[in-house]
């Protein structure tokens, strides 16, 4: 599968930035429609009424039509045909649900992620995307659960970190909780690296609106 997709975007007034979103770990890059940040900022209960601030709430269960690639039914036909003849091949199944996933068709990318998971179930990049596909399925506990899988398999996987701190910012509105997640991505991953970026900013971002939950960043060392 293709290189990792790393948009992500903490967007809305109240956040006042807009960074990129982490989409799947095995994705080729391409752009999706943020949620509003603004929902999740003002709280709980304004959030709960607008559908969670999910994107699939916002742009249908396909998430975003526009961005989605082509389902390549002739790739799908085979590779089923291939699941059928080794019932134990995680990878033929995982590849079924990227190509879902590509096609936006989220509920079948799920069905085929949890057929790779039950053969090997300590892959957290096939599980990172089955919490992606929940999200866009308005099942944010349940993507929470999904990443958490992940993160018994690694704890330091930091695609799921920074997708986890997205949905309980924009699912569950659990600002505290996305703001944890945040930091763990900053701590561990290259500083240069995409995943560190996107949570530096998603942190500064929510640091503007709830300085509470965000304590600012050490001074830099002076010079002598």
């Amino acid at each position: 599968m293709k290189a990792e997709s790393v948009i992500f975007a903490v967007s809305g007034a109240v956040f006042g930035l807009l960074v990129g979103w982490m989409l799947g770990v095995q994705q080729a890059e391409r752009v999706t429609p943020a949620p509003s940040a603004a929902a999740a900022a003002q709280g709980g209960a304004a959030a709960q009424g607008q559908g969670g601030g999910s994107p699939a709430a916002a742009s249908g269960q396909g998430g975003g039509a526009a961005s989605a690639t082509p389902l390549d039914t002739a790739r799908v036909q085979a590779l089923e045909a291939r699941a059928a003849e080794a019932p134990n091949d995680a990878a033929v199944r995982a590849e079924l649900g990227n190509l879902y996933f590509d096609a936006e068709r989220f509920a079948d990318a799920a069905r085929w992620y949890e057929a790779a998971l039950a053969i090997a179930p300590d892959n957290p990049d096939v599980s990172t995307d089955l919490g992606i596909c929940y999200y866009y399925m308005n099942q944010a506990p349940r993507a929470i659960e999904q990443f958490e899988a992940s993160l018994k398999a690694d704890p330091r996987h930091t695609k799921t970190l920074l997708n986890l701190g997205i949905v309980k910012a924009f699912g569950t509105q659990d600002l505290k909780g996305a703001a944890a997640a945040w930091q763990q991505v900053v701590a561990i991953a290259p500083a240069d690296s995409p995943e560190a970026r996107a949570a530096r900013q998603a942190l500064e971002g929510l640091r503007s609106a709830h300085p509470d939950l965000v304590p600012d960043p050490p001074a830099a060392p002076q010079g002598t």
